[in-house]
C-alpha cells in the first residue's frame, strides 16, 4: 500500500548555520515528501547511539557531509513499501553503514527511505531493539572477531587484549571473546567500570596506560591478539607486544588517527594489521556477521550493558558519549 506523502515524521534534523555552527532541532512538522529517494521506506522502530553520532550531532567537523541532514548511523523496523523484489511489506530490516547518517538521512527518525542495498533481513527472533543494542558498534566488533579468526586465532594461543573495552565495540568484543573461551584481557580507562567488564567475562582488566605509555617499538611478546577501537599510541602500543606472527584489528580512533609506530613489529616479529570496515562491508559478510551475533552473543551484554532511551534525549547525551561517558550500548527509542 503507498503511503500518503503527507503523512508526518518525526526526526532530529541537524542544519548549518551561516558561520558553519550546526543547529539539531527535533522536528515533528516533517512528511514523507521531505525524505530523500530510495527504492524502500522503513518504518523506524529503533536506533542507536555511536561516537560517530554524538560528532554529528555534536556539530563537529568530519562527519555530515551535506545539510539539511538526519543523523543516526543505525536503524532497524519494518519495511512499508518497497520498489525491489528483495524486501516485502512487512519485512523486519535493519541498516548500518553505506553512509546513512552522514550523506543520506538517517536512522534518528520515524521514517527511513534508503537504497535496498544497504539493508539486511534481520535474523528470525531478532527484534529491533536487539538489533540495536549491537548496532554498529556491535557488528564491527564481531567483524573484528571473525577477522582474527580467518587469521588463525583460536582460544588456547593465549590472551587476547580488548581496549577502549567499556565501550560499545569494546564491551561487545569482550562478552564475544569470553562467550567463545578466551582469554580477555580488557584494557580500559574507566576503573569504575570494573565489575562491568568482570561480569561480561573478562579475565583481567588493565590501565590504558599499560598500552599508550609504551614507547619502544618492540616490547616483551605477550598478547595472542588485540582488537582496537581506540587508534594513537594504544594501537602502537598493542602492536609492540603482540607475539610473533599475531594480529591486531584495527576499528576505531577514538584516541587519536595517528599511529606511531615502526615497521619492525611487521618485519621481525611478522605480526599483522587487520583493518575493520564496517560501512561498506559487503553483503554476504553482514549477513554472516548477523547471523552469529544473532546466536552467539551472551545474554548478560544486553542485560546489563543496554541503555533505551528516547529521541528527546540524543542531544544531551552526545557529548558524553565524545567524553567516554556512556557504557556500553544505547538504544534510541522511536
Amino acid at each position: 500500500m503507498t503511503q500518503p506523502a503527507s503523512q508526518a515524521v518525526r526526526a532530529l534534523l541537524l542544519t548549518q548555520n551561516a558561520d558553519k555552527s550546526v543547529r539539531a532541532d527535533l522536528r515533528d512538522d516533517l512528511t514523507l515528501a521531505d525524505l530523500p529517494q530510495g527504492e524502500v521506506l522503513v518504518r523506524v522502530e529503533a536506533s542507536s547511539l555511536n561516537y560517530k553520532d554524538g560528532l554529528a550531532v555534536a556539530g563537529r567537523p568530519g562527519v555530515v557531509r551535506k545539510y539539511p541532514m538526519v543523523p543516526g548511523i543505525d536503524l532497524a523496523g519494518t519495511v512499508l513499501e518497497s520498489s525491489d523484489t528483495r524486501y516485502q511489506a512487512g519485512d523486519a530490516v535493519l541498516l548500518t553503514g553505506w553512509g546513512v547518517g552522514e550523506g543520506h538521512w538517517g536512522g534518528y527518525a520515524s521514517h527511513a527511505r534508503v537504497q535496498a542495498d544497504w539493508l539486511t533481513h534481520r535474523p528470525a527472533g531478532m527484534d529491533a531493539k536487539k538489533a540495536m543494542a549491537i548496532g554498529t558498534a556491535g557488528f564491527t566488533a564481531m567483524l573484528a572477531v571473525m577477522a582474527l579468526e580467518d587469521h588463525g586465532l583460536t582460544p588456547d594461543m593465549g590472551e587476547v587484549v580488548v581496549t577502549g573495552a567499556a565501550g560499545g565495540v569494546g564491551s561487545v568484543a569482550v562478552a564475544l571473546l569470553a562467550q567463545a573461551g578466551y582469554t580477555v584481557v580488557a584494557s580500559t580507562g574507566r576503573a569504575e567500570e570494573a565489575g562491568y567488564l568482570w561480569a561480561l567475562g573478562a579475565s583481567e582488566i588493565v590501565d590504558r596506560t599499560l598500552l599508550s605509555e609504551l614507547k619502544r617499538p618492540l616490547e616483551k611478546e605477550r598478547f595472542a591478539a588485540g582488537i582496537d577501537s581506540v587508534g594513537g599510541g594504544t594501537l602502537a602500543g598493542l602492536l609492540s607486544c603482540l607475539k610473533r606472527g599475531a594480529a591486531a584489528a584495527a576499528c576505531g580512533l577514538a584516541g587519536g588517527s595517528d599511529l606511531p609506530t615502526t615497521v619492525l613489529p611487521f618485519i621481525l616479529r611478522g605480526v599483522s594489521l587487520l583493518g575493520i570496515d564496517s560501512v561498506m562491508c559487503p553483503p554476504a559478510l553482514r549477513e554472516r556477521a548477523w547471523e552469529r551475533l544473532n546466536s552467539e552473543l551472551p545474554a548478560v551484554l544486553l542485560d546489563s550493558g543496554v541503555q533505551e532511551v528516547p529521541l528527546s534525549e540524543v542531544q544531551a547525551l552526545a557529548p558524553r558519549i565524545l567524553a567516554g561517558q556512556v557504557r556500553g550500548r544505547t538504544v534510541i527509542v522511536l
